[in-house]
This record gives structure tokens, sequence and C-alpha cells, in this order.
């Protein structure tokens, strides 16, 4: 158990450097809200706004129906 949550600046934080790492490739389907909120133990909303965070800074684009997936962007070259 985490002695304190994380908010959904450190899940935000933690999935950039993941991508910056290529474990989430220009492309790549992220986790759903629901097992991101699983994998970080956090709750649904936490979940969506950590990825709304990242929506906001282009690193993740949004399709409706489909999911989540990180953006293609010149810095992935």
């Amino acid at each position: 158990m985490s002695p304190i949550p994380l908010s959904y600046t450190d899940i935000a934080a933690d999935i950039t450097a993941k991508i910056t790492a290529g474990e989430y490739e220009p492309g790549a389907k992220l986790p759903s809200y629901t097992q991101l909120a699983d994998r970080y133990d956090v709750s649904f909303s936490t979940a969506a706004r950590a990825i709304a965070l990242l929506r906001d800074r282009k690193v993740v684009v949004g399709a409706p129906g489909r999911g989540v997936f990180v953006a293609e962007g010149p810095s992935s070259s």
C-alpha cells in the first residue's frame, strides 16, 4: 500500500517517462482508464485527468471508440 496516493500529475509524468524511454512508442495504444486506475491504484477520474493532461500537452491523442494513442510528432525521430 502506498502511503500517499499518486496525483494525476504524477501519473502523467510517469506515462511521459515511459513514452520517452520507449516503453510506449509513437502510435501505440495506451491502457484504458480502468486499467490505468488499477495499475496506479487510483480512481477512474484520476486516471482520466492524467490522460486529459497528456492530451492537452499533445503527448497523446484520443480516438473516440478506439482508445488513446501516443502522439506521432517530430520529436519521435
